[in-house]
């Protein structure tokens, strides 16, 4: 029989104590102790052994058959990756999706739900409130259950009482258990109750969706072992003041990371962007400061508007600002311009924007964020049919990236047909002079 206990046992040297220290008296390490469950058994009884535990060769093991199963969201299942053929949820895996509050991580995952049919399991709300939500979305509820409860014992339970397709939780920081003294999202009952979920996808190949908090830095809240636990990490972005929301693949063992789908939020849910490009460069206007630059955002090309504005100081330091870009790569980029393109940018305010709230940390979109901040300077309009494309250097040259037919593709199926590559282009000098060439 086992005997379960819990010590508090300090995260860098492994020392145990019987209560909480603020300082670990072995290793002198400040607020390292961490509430863990500590199974013991009785004298006379053993831990009953896995015949099937030994190692065995890969080669010996037997492949078992899983097909996925399709969430019926064309762009989730595209960010959760493609195998045999078949998009979707791999039977088995655990997933967690992160966002900020308000994003959309329930009603996402509430669509999904009924999509699919399974057991929803609300540790914020009550059903009725659930409930509410559910017919705003306007979806088929028949086959989808709720639970409000937050004793991840009782969830394991009632999810072992009848077979389901797939599991929600939503959050895994109000769930606890009752070995565990810690308040819920505390990192002791975090860790234990995500281990406990672990085990029960692992052992019933079920797929379960843990909705997960975010902190101010916009990292998951808790320990950092939740991320290495899960199979998929997915956050939801977006802007608060945009409708446009994306899904991105962070880490994913069943398929390709850095995928993203694309949404729109809208009040009878989320509703897919069969088109993202298209979507983007709706409402692009004409002026000094605009170009367009086709990104790789997983596997497919989105083209997107790069904005500048430039504005001479009033007075103290020149601003640089970037919305949607790299903060320190704007600064690089803005020296380049004024040492290898001889752009007075010294005395200027800057500020870069990334229309649509899409962020783009790729350095193929350099050479239009350097295009558009020239344009603005010297109040010249880039050709409403160019697009940018490449990497750019300290010595000013402009370097080549990864998928440029897969870019120049798309691009060409929007009707652009001026390309600023390194192969018309070999520094930003001459980049500059074809995208004010008439």
């Amino acid at each position: 029989m086992i005997k379960v206990k819990s010590l508090y046992v300090c995260q860098q040297c492994g020392y145990k104590s019987p209560n909480w220290l603020g300082k670990c008296p072995n290793c002198s390490s400040w607020n390292s102790f961490v509430e863990t469950v500590t199974p013991s058994t009785k004298f006379g009884s053993t831990r009953p052994r896995n015949a099937n535990a030994g190692p065995k060769k890969l080669s010996e093991v037997e492949k078992i058959k899983l097909g996925r199963i399709p969430t019926g969201l064309v762009e989730f299942d595209r960010v959760l990756g493609t195998s045999n053929a078949f998009s979707g949820v791999v039977p088995g895996s655990v997933v967690l999706v992160a966002g900020d509050p308000g994003i959309g991580k329930s009603t996402l995952l509430l669509q999904t739900a009924a999509k699919i049919g399974g057991l929803y399991v609300a540790g914020e709300e009550s059903a009725e409130q659930v409930k509410i939500r559910a017919e705003r979305i306007k979806g088929n509820f028949d086959e989808l259950f709720i639970l409000s409860e937050t004793d991840v014992d009782l969830i394991i339970e009632a999810i072992r009482s009848k077979e389901y397709r797939f599991v929600v939780i939503d959050s895994i920081q109000t769930l606890v258990t009752g070995d565990l003294d810690g308040s819920a999202g505390s990192v002791g009952q975090v860790r234990e109750c995500a281990n406990r979920l672990h085990r029960l996808a692992k052992e019933n190949n079920l797929p379960i969706f843990v909705i997960g908090h975010v902190t101010k830095e916009g990292a998951v809240a808790g320990p950092r072992v939740l991320e290495h636990l899960v199979d998929a990490v997915i956050y939801l972005e977006g802007e608060r003041y945009h409708s446009f929301r994306i899904l991105r693949s962070i880490k994913n063992r069943f398929g390709p990371t850095a995928e993203i789908g694309i949404f729109e939020m809208t009040d009878k849910g989320m509703v897919e962007v069969a088109n993202p490009s298209a979507l983007f460069l709706e409402e692009r206007g004409e002026g000094a400061g605009s170009i367009v630059v086709p990104t790789m955002e997983g596997s497919r090309p989105v083209l997107t508007e790069i904005q500048a504005l430039t504005s001479p100081v009033s007075f103290g330091l020149p601003r640089r600002t970037g919305s949607g870009v790299d903060y320190n790569r704007l600064q690089l980029l803005v020296a380049v311009l004024t040492r290898r393109a001889g752009l007075n940018l010294q005395n200027q305010d800057i500020f870069v924007n990334v229309a649509g709230g899409l962020k783009i940390f790729e350095p193929a979109a350099d050479l239009a964020i350097c295009l558009s901040i020239a344009s603005s300077v010297l109040d010249k309009s880039i050709s409403s049919g160019a697009v940018a494309i490449g990497e750019v250097g300290l010595l000013g040259e402009v370097r080549r990236v990864g998928n440029m037919e897969k870019r120049i593709a798309e691009a060409k199926k929007l009707g652009f047909n001026k390309f600023i590559t390194p192969d018309q282009a070999k520094t930003l000098k001459e980049a500059l002079n074809l995208a004010f060439k008439a």
